[in-house]
């Protein structure tokens, strides 16, 4: 790649969509692929032909014809552009490698903690168990055995606990109740990526949007003659009147479109750059049929599995909080006197920690400050962003149902009934759906004025007669646009002949 190359992103796009390409390729048809500027990939294109030596075909219409029919290889070879595509490569794996570590970070810090919490309480228990059998045939040690028996009650509590809790087996084991048998594995989904789902989800369904509704726009565009209007853009991007405007506004600039008025003055805009493309192949439905956006889901986890997360933050929790209570209000212990039943398991971590420089200091942070702060955060960022999903939840329900219903208003303008904005997939249902319906009437009035009569049921219907002639007019307006005008043309140069 040339050093002079910014916008590696987009050149890459451009790159791998002429890779699948076996014959000639416009401007076009690699903007309908990729949803890139115009401008944009009328300046990458002619460096990706550069660098890999294409083959370009001039047709009558003066639009040039892209193939690569000698493959993809790279003129820019030698050490700096070998070196600069290993750097691309390694840091592309840095980001996977440093993703997965702090994956693997994430769930050892909570399974981790969870084990050591776990061991020094059984090496309580253990060291409860001889103290108590020790001070039973010594009644001189009254104190001793106070300590004791109140740190075997709660070893003991902690212990049962462990039993109780046998967590990953009961999260990723699968058992036939009916039959006592057990059941076929199923592929379990790794620990650690488990963890980061609960934590922080499983990605956006919707991160490439942009991208995908673009596409959407321009085959659309494409399979009408390069025209579309304002309710059919509406209907495709699920954008109310003024939203719409603003947007078409930016597909106007980024594909060479332009506003033209009809003879009645319907406006319709027109992009007829688009038009002009090797690939007559129709990538649409002639319909307005619009991709929906998908809903996010808090976690791929099982309820369950999630619940043993939260159990187990909550263990953590609670040891945290217990050293980290001891380590400053008890401190270092200097006599016997001060084990007591509630300081039991703080001697013993004093005890398993007394080669570090400072024990107390050590336990506060190690065991107390490092752990409570991590359970706060493993807590507070799902419920955050549990927050946060909701309401983007709402809006992507409320943005689908005024696709299907800018759609069905569309194709029928008379006797419209709010009721028959009825979506089937869950994506386009809110939560109200009812005050969505009403909603979605109220914005497209504010565009074109409905006539509104009762039916028999009492109910209200509503007709836009100024869609319906808008719809008219565009169909005359495309009726006129002749096909041959985008037309490539027979090839009058080819740098390969």
């Amino acid at each position: 790649m040339p050093k002079k190359m910014k916008d590696e992103e987009a050149y890459g796009r451009i790159v791998t969509v002429l890779k699948k390409k076996t014959e000639g390729t416009t401007v076009a048809d690699l903007v309908a692929a990729t949803a890139l500027p115009l401008e944009k990939v009328k300046e990458l294109v002619p460096v990706a032909s550069d660098e890999f030596g294409g083959r370009l075909q001039v047709t009558e219409s003066g639009e040039i014809l892209f193939s690569f029919p000698n493959g993809f290889r790279s003129k820019y070879r030698g050490f700096a552009p070998t070196l600069r595509r290993i750097l691309s490569v390694l840091s592309k794996a840095a980001i996977v490698v440093g993703t997965m570590l702090f994956k693997v970070w994430i769930a050892v810090m909570l399974v981790g903690y969870f084990f050591l919490f776990m061991a020094i309480a059984l090496v309580a228990l253990a060291a409860s168990v001889a103290v108590s059998a020790s001070s039973s045939s010594d009644n001189r040690s009254s104190s001793r055995r106070g300590g004791g028996m109140g740190g075997l009650f709660l070893a003991t509590r902690i212990f049962d606990l462990i039993i109780r809790i046998w967590f990953y087996s009961e999260i990723t084991k699968s058992w036939n109740g009916d039959y006592g048998v057990r059941a076929a594995k199923p592929r379990r989904k790794p620990l650690h990526q488990a963890v980061f789902s609960f934590v922080f989800g499983d990605g956006d369904p919707n991160a490439d949007w942009d991208t995908r509704e673009k596409k959407a726009v321009i085959s659309y565009i494409q399979a009408n003659r390069g025209a579309i209007s304002l309710p059919e853009f509406m209907a495709l991007t699920g954008l109310g009147p003024r939203e719409a405007e603003e947007r078409i506004t930016v597909y106007l600039v980024e594909f060479a479109g332009s506003p033209e008025a009809t003879k009645d003055g319907t406006i319709v805009y027109r992009f007829d750059d688009l038009m002009r493309r090797a690939d007559k192949k129709d990538r649409s439905f002639f319909a307005l049929s619009a991709p929906i956006k998908r809903l996010k889901t808090f976690s791929s986890n099982t309820r369950k599995m999630n619940g043993w997360f939260l159990a187990l933050n909550g263990i953590n929790l609670l040891f945290g909080g217990y050293f980290l209570t001891m380590a400053l209000g008890i401190g270092p212990i200097v006599s016997q006197a001060q084990i007591t039943g509630s300081t039991y398991l703080y001697a013993v971590a004093l005890a398993i920690f007394s080669g570090a420089a400072d024990p107390v200091s050590f336990i506060s942070l190690v065991l107390g400050a490092v752990p409570i702060a991590f359970a706060a955060l493993f807590y507070a960022i799902p419920f955050v962003r549990r927050q946060r999903e909701r309401k983007e939840n709402a809006a992507v329900k409320n943005e689908n149902l005024r696709k299907e219903a800018y759609r069905r208003i569309w194709d029928t303008p008379r006797k419209v009934s709010p009721a028959s904005f009825n979506p089937v997939a869950e994506e386009s249902k809110p939560d109200d759906i009812e005050a969505a319906r009403e909603r979605v009437i109220k914005e497209l009035g504010s565009y074109s004025n409905p006539e509104v009569e009762i039916a028999d049921d009492g109910k209200p219907l509503y007709s836009f007669p100024e869609l319906e002639h808008e719809r008219k007019a565009l169909a005359e307006y495309r009726a006129e646009i002749k096909e041959a005008d985008s037309e490539l043309g027979e090839t009058v140069f080819d740098s390969h002949a």
